[in-house]
């Protein structure tokens, strides 16, 4: 990967008021393999972006550089359908009167 994704995941964790501990621990790897793969000193595998992606709120796109924006109406789309199998009936619903309710 590159130090521009390292870049992009400080960024996104500050933006979130988030530590790298933090982050590890939400993705499941040690704190200093955070460090390693943010300074760009390691390489991660696609998993582990994706499950960083997952815990930033983001996009592996957006972090790769791919995309420059964070959101756009086809990301969050890709965003829920990616993860609707893991959230409740009760989620569903709350995000269904976000997005269609009244303000």
């Amino acid at each position: 990967m590159s130090k521009e994704l390292g870049l992009r995941i400080a960024g996104t964790l500050k933006k979130r008021g988030m530590t790298q501990k933090e982050l590890a621990v939400r993705v499941g790897v040690a704190e200093d393999a955070m460090s390693r793969y943010i300074s760009g000193s390691r390489e991660m595998k696609p998993e582990v972006l994706a499950n960083i992606a997952t815990a930033l709120h983001t996009t592996s796109d957006f972090l790769l550089g791919i995309e420059n924006e964070e959101f756009s109406h086809p990301r969050i789309r890709r965003m829920i359908a990616r993860n609707a199998s893991n959230m409740t009936d009760m989620e569903k619903k709350e995000l269904i009167d976000a997005l269609f309710g009244e303000e």
